[in-house]
């Protein structure tokens, strides 16, 4: 089984990675921008999508090996693969252009997506449909008693800063400080895609997996949209009342920043799934369908050709300027001023991957991990 709505929701993702991507080159909007700290922004809503849109992907792909079906070696020699696969990928990424591997940063987005995929699908083939929703409890559970009830050296405990929080300590400790972010204020001192983090972004692939399972179960029609819809609003409820005590933070991806974010993907995928599924109004998903079939694809050429332009200079030495901010400056800023102008820099770089996926689509090709 597969659902366009799908399709439609990876490429509603896929287009906010890229303009938030494209857009943080200058002054943007605060929507575009992630939030420094504590709170999301639109911007802190595209990644855990992400996530959760893999999760509901494998309640299809799996779906035989969850009735009674057992996995073959085939099956896991698949997934570990595909893991190692978008892994690498992420590395290609944050070295591109200067591999030095005595202090390339080892994590990243791609490389969350790899882990969360990894762990949630050996869950997912091992485990019964209820030791899911429990796995799914204690990683919630166990990320916020961890953060707020283990003291860290040096620092205490529930100490929530960038430096001072266990994750943070785990990164240091197991990837080492020489390869983790060294942008955004971090200094070395932690990772906003860190190893421990990683295990409430299982949560979030999990979330989607059993959202996806039950949608699977269901008749298409307006009471599936409906229930589906409050499925999602209640997430944002107990999400919501979580940050008072655990804040929404994405760069700490805390128990309460997964069910927040997960209840907007889960309004946004009832949204698409009536329109599409049970409306059977399609036209106007068409587009996002061709940037969500080949999503990975888009993502690595977007970001390999993002740093292309930041490392090709013009000019030479104090004058010389990146690619990406002369035509930044030079066809945007100039007449659009700063904010109109990024924005409008990340809208036409969309389009120019748009019409790569559109070209991809037409000639049948799909880049598959």
């Amino acid at each position: 089984m597969r659902l366009t709505s799908l399709d439609v929701f990876r490429g509603i993702a896929i287009a906010g990675m890229i303009q938030v991507n494209t857009a943080s080159l200058g002054k943007v909007y605060p929507f575009l921008s992630h939030a420094d700290w504590n709170g999301c922004t639109l911007a802190d809503l595209v990644f855990p999508f992400f996530l959760f849109i893999v999760g509901v992907a494998m309640s299809f792909s799996l779906s035989k090996y969850t009735k009674g079906k057992l996995a073959t070696t085939s099956v896991y020699r698949r997934i570990f693969r595909r893991s190692i696969i978008l892994f690498a990928l992420g590395l290609l990424l944050n070295g591109f252009w200067n591999y030095d591997f005595s202090n390339i940063r080892i994590m990243g987005v791609l490389q969350r997506i790899a882990l969360a995929y990894l762990f949630a699908a050996l869950a997912i083939l091992k485990l019964p449909k209820k030791g899911l929703w429990v796995l799914t409890v204690i990683l919630l559970f166990g990320y916020w008693g961890a953060l707020i009830l283990i003291p860290v050296p040096d620092y205490g405990a529930g100490v929530l800063t960038r430096e001072g929080n266990f994750g943070a300590w785990i990164d240091r400790l197991i990837v080492t400080p020489t390869h983790l972010y060294k942008g955004d204020g971090y200094n070395s001192m932690g990772d906003p895609e860190g190893l421990f983090s990683t295990l409430p972004a299982v949560a979030t692939t999990l979330s989607g997996y059993l959202t996806g399972d039950w949608l699977g179960k269901q008749n298409p029609n307006s009471r599936t949209s409906i229930n589906l819809a409050l499925i999602g609003i209640i997430c944002l409820l107990i999400g919501g009342n979580w940050n008072l005590l655990f804040p929404i933070n994405k760069k700490l991806w805390t128990s309460s920043y997964v069910l927040f974010t997960t209840g907007w993907a889960i309004l946004l995928l009832a949204g698409c799934y009536q329109l599409i599924e049970v409306r059977e109004l399609r036209r106007w998903g068409k587009p996002l369908e061709f940037l969500g079939l080949n999503a990975i694809f888009i993502f690595v050429a977007s970001v390999l050709g993002l740093k292309l332009m930041a490392k090709i200079q013009i000019g030479t030495g104090e004058t010389a300027i990146s690619v990406s901010n002369w035509i930044y400056q030079n066809w945007f800023v100039s007449w659009a001023g700063e904010m109109n102008g990024s924005l409008l820099f990340a809208f036409i770089t969309l389009l120019f991957w748009w019409a790569v996926a559109y070209l991809m689509y037409a000639k049948r090709w799909f880049f598959k991990v």
